[in-house]
Formats: C-alpha cells, sequence, structure tokens
C-alpha cells in the first residue's frame, strides 16, 4: 500500500505555510511510510535558525530523527518544491524511494540525478504551492536569491 499522495503533499503544505507564518520561506517536507506514518516532518528555516541547511526537506529528515537505514527505503519524501541539491543527496544518501513534489515552475531542483539513481519523482503540478512560492518571491526577492545563490 502507498500512501495518498495528495495527503502527503497536504501535510507538506501545512509546513510551508508554517514557515511563511514564521517569516520564512514557504517550503515544507514530510518523511512518510508506505503505511502513511509521519516519520518527520518540518519547512525551511534558514531565517528562523539562521541556517543554511535547514530546507524543509533536511528539517523533515532532522525531525525524523535517527532511524535504520531500511526505514528510509520504503518512504516517501513529499516536498513543496523540487528538491535542492543538498536536499536530493540527503534523500539519495538514505535511500529514500520516491519524491513527491509540489511544484518545479519556481525552481527546478536535481530531479534528474534523482531519476537517474532509481527515485520515483512525481511532479504534483499544484497551484498553492505555486502561489506560495510567488507571493515569498515578490515580497522578499532578495530573501529568495540569497536562499538559491543568486
Amino acid at each position: 500500500m502507498v500512501f495518498d499522495d495528495k495527503k502527503g503533499l497536504e501535510i507538506a503544505l501545512e509546513e510551508a505555510r508554517k514557515g511563511l507564518a514564521e517569516g520564512g520561506v514557504p517550503i515544507g517536507g514530510a518523511l512518510i511510510a508506505e503505511d502513511g506514518t509521519v516519520l518527520g516532518r518540518g519547512h525551511n528555516m534558514r531565517f528562523q535558525s539562521n541556517s543554511a541547511i535547514l530546507h524543509g526537506e533536511m528539517a523533515a529528515l532532522e525531525a525524523a530523527g535517527r532511524l535504520k537505514g531500511s526505514v528510509y527505503k520504503n518512504c516517501t519524501m513529499y516536498t513543496t518544491l523540487s528538491p535542492c541539491s543538498m536536499c536530493t543527496g540527503a534523500c539519495l544518501l538514505y535511500g529514500v524511494k520516491r519524491v513527491v513534489l509540489g511544484e518545479n515552475s519556481t525552481f527546478m531542483g536535481a530531479e534528474d540525478l534523482l531519476r537517474a539513481r532509481g527515485v520515483e519523482v512525481i511532479n504534483m503540478e499544484n497551484q498553492e504551492c505555486k502561489n506560495l512560492m510567488a507571493r515569498f518571491i515578490k515580497e522578499r526577492p532578495h530573501d529568495w536569491f540569497e536562499d538559491i545563490g543568486e
């Protein structure tokens, strides 16, 4: 049984909304097992924690804590935005088998690398994910371009 991707993305969206409300980048993530157990969830905390690495996916992995390697292999990482190289690397390192993303029109991450390494990648093309990012970029372009290195 595979957990419902719409429900998984909604959990990541809840985190993205929370991040925006806290003054951060509205990107959320959730690591969810096939049976629907939410192992970890989180949102981008770069501004709130003055962190270079706490992206939504990294925060979800951090919240999951230490897990046996075999656990990750039956999980999906849900993220509201296409994962950057760092977050892609973390998913590959731990053997996450699926990545479901909200959208990739705002930012195209390392999806090809995920696919090349056998990870199933699904783009939900979710309008709310797009709208959250568009609002953030319009209101705080300097902060967005800092995050993506431009």
